[in-house]
C-alpha cells in the first residue's frame, strides 16, 4: 500500500514534537501518498454506506484490516481508523454529525407473540391427537403438524430469528430445510422406528401409543416448539449485548474477549430452559423426557439459526446435513443388515442402541455437530464483522 514505507521511517531531525515535523506529518497523512486515503478508495462502497464508524470496522475486519494494519497507519486499532474514515468521507448537503449510539435491537410485541405460535399449534395438536381416534386423529395430526409448520416459519421470518435478506442461495436454503426438516422428523418417529427396525420390524404405521409396533415420541417434538420463544429471546438477549460491547470497547481483541462469554452464556441460557421443557412436556405426556437427543438437537438448531442471522449460513447448512445424514446411516445400516452375509453392518449400530439405547443415536449425531459448530461460532460470532449494523428487528 502506498505510503506504508514512509510511516514506518525512523524520526528525522525534523521530528513530530517540531512543527516542521508536524508539516510533514501532515504531508504524508493528507497527500497524494496517505494510506488512509488510498485504504477508503479501496474501501469506498462500504465507507460511502457506512451509517456509523462502527459499520466502518466491522467492514475492515471482514477485510481481513487488523489492529496491526491501523498501527501502520498510524491509529490506535481498527476502530480508531474507521472514526477517520467515516469522517474524512464526503458527504452532499449534509453537514458531518458525530455519530450516534450503535443501534441496539429492541424486543417488540409482534415478534414475541410470533415465536409463542409453534408452542401453541404444538399443544393444541397434541392434546387433540389424544382426545380422537382412527381415522380423526389422522386428520387431526396432519392438520396440527402443518399448523406447527406455519408457526415455525412464521417465527422464523421476523424478529432476532429472522435472517437478513440475501443471506441464503436457494440451493443452501433447500439444503438446510431439508436436514431441518429431516432432524425434526426423527426427534418424533426416529427411535421408534430404529426400535421397530433392530426387532425386526416395522409392522405397522406409527401410533401414538407408547405400547404400539412403532411408537411417537411426541414430548422432544413439542418441547423444541415450546423452545422457539426461548430461543428468540436468547438470540436478541445475545445481539443486543454484543452490539453494546461493540460500541464500548476500543478494539478487536477487548470485542472478541467480551464477546465470547456472551456466546456461551446464551447457549447455556438456551439449554437450560430446553431442559426444563423437554421436563415439563415429559411428565406431562408421561413419556421419557429423551433429554440426551432433545438438548443436543435444540441446542444444534439454535446455533445454526444464530450463524445464519449473522450472515453466515454456510458451516450450519453442514453440520445440518451431516447430523442427518448420521441418523439416516444407521437406519440404513440396520436395514442392510438384514441382507444375506451382510449382518456385520448392523453390528455397530445394535451395540450402541444395547449400550445406550436408541436415542444415543440422535444424541451422538446432534451433538458432535453441535460441538462443531460451536467452535466455529466461537471464532465467527465474535467478531466484530459479525456485529455490524442492519437495522433492528422486523
Amino acid at each position: 500500500m502506498s505510503g506504508l514505507g514512509e510511516l514506518d521511517r525512523p524520526a528525522t531531525p525534523d521530528g513530530p514534537g517540531t512543527s516542521a515535523g508536524r508539516d510533514r506529518a501532515t504531508t504524508v497523512r493528507r497527500g497524494a501518498g496517505d494510506p488512509v486515503k488510498t485504504l477508503m478508495h479501496r474501501h469506498r462502497e462500504l465507507c460511502e454506506r457506512a451509517v456509523d464508524p462502527l459499520e466502518i470496522a466491522a467492514g475492515l475486519e471482514a477485510h481481513g484490516v487488523t489492529d496491526r494494519t491501523a498501527a501502520r497507519l498510524r491509529h490506535r486499532d481498527v476502530f480508531s481508523l474507521a472514526e477517520e474514515m467515516y469522517a474524512r468521507v464526503p458527504r452532499e448537503d449534509t453537514p458531518p454529525t458525530p455519530p450516534g449510539p450503535t443501534p441496539v435491537p429492541r424486543a417488540r410485541l409482534g415478534w414475541i407473540l410470533l415465536t409463542l405460535l409453534p408452542g401453541a399449534f404444538g399443544t393444541a395438536v397434541v392434546t387433540a391427537t389424544h382426545l380422537t381416534h382412527g381415522r380423526t386423529r389422522l386428520l387431526t395430526a396432519t392438520a396440527g403438524l402443518l399448523a406447527v409448520a406455519l408457526g415455525a416459519r412464521l417465527a422464523l421470518r421476523r424478529g432476532p430469528l429472522g435472517t437478513p435478506p440475501n443471506t441464503h442461495g436457494w440451493r443452501t436454503a433447500a439444503r438446510t430445510r431439508a436436514a431441518t426438516y429431516w432432524l425434526l422428523g426423527y426427534a418424533l418417529l426416529g427411535d421408534g422406528l430404529l426400535q421397530a427396525v433392530l426387532t425386526g420390524g416395522p409392522d405397522g404405521p406409527p401410533g401414538a401409543a407408547p405400547d404400539s409396533a412403532w411408537p411417537l415420541t411426541t414430548a422432544p417434538a413439542l418441547a423444541l416448539a415450546l423452545a422457539c420463544a426461548p430461543a428468540a429471546w436468547t438470540a436478541h438477549l445475545f445481539a443486543a449485548r454484543a452490539r453494546r460491547r461493540l460500541a464500548a470497547s476500543r478494539g478487536l481483541k477487548e470485542f472478541t474477549a467480551a464477546a465470547r462469554p456472551l456466546l456461551l452464556g446464551a447457549a447455556a441460557l438456551y439449554l437450560g430452559a430446553l431442559t426444563a421443557l423437554a421436563a415439563l412436556t415429559g411428565a406431562a405426556l408421561r413419556e421419557p423426557a429423551a433429554q440426551p437427543q432433545v438438548l443436543t438437537l435444540g441446542v444444534l438448531l439454535l446455533l445454526a439459526r444464530l450463524l445464519a442471522v449473522h450472515r453466515l449460513p454456510h458451516a450450519p447448512v453442514h453440520a445440518l446435513a451431516t447430523a442427518a445424514a448420521t441418523e439416516a446411516l444407521a437406519l440404513a445400516l440396520v436395514l442392510g443388515g438384514r441382507l444375506p452375509g451382510c449382518a456385520f453392518l448392523a453390528t455397530p449400530v445394535e451395540t450402541l442402541a444395547d449400550t445406550w439405547g436408541t436415542g444415543s443415536v440422535p444424541a451422538l449425531a446432534c451433538g458432535a455437530a453441535a460441538l462443531a459448530l460451536l467452535f466455529h461460532a466461537a471464532r465467527t460470532l465474535t467478531r466484530a464483522a459479525a456485529h455490524a449494523p442492519t437495522g433492528e428487528h422486523r
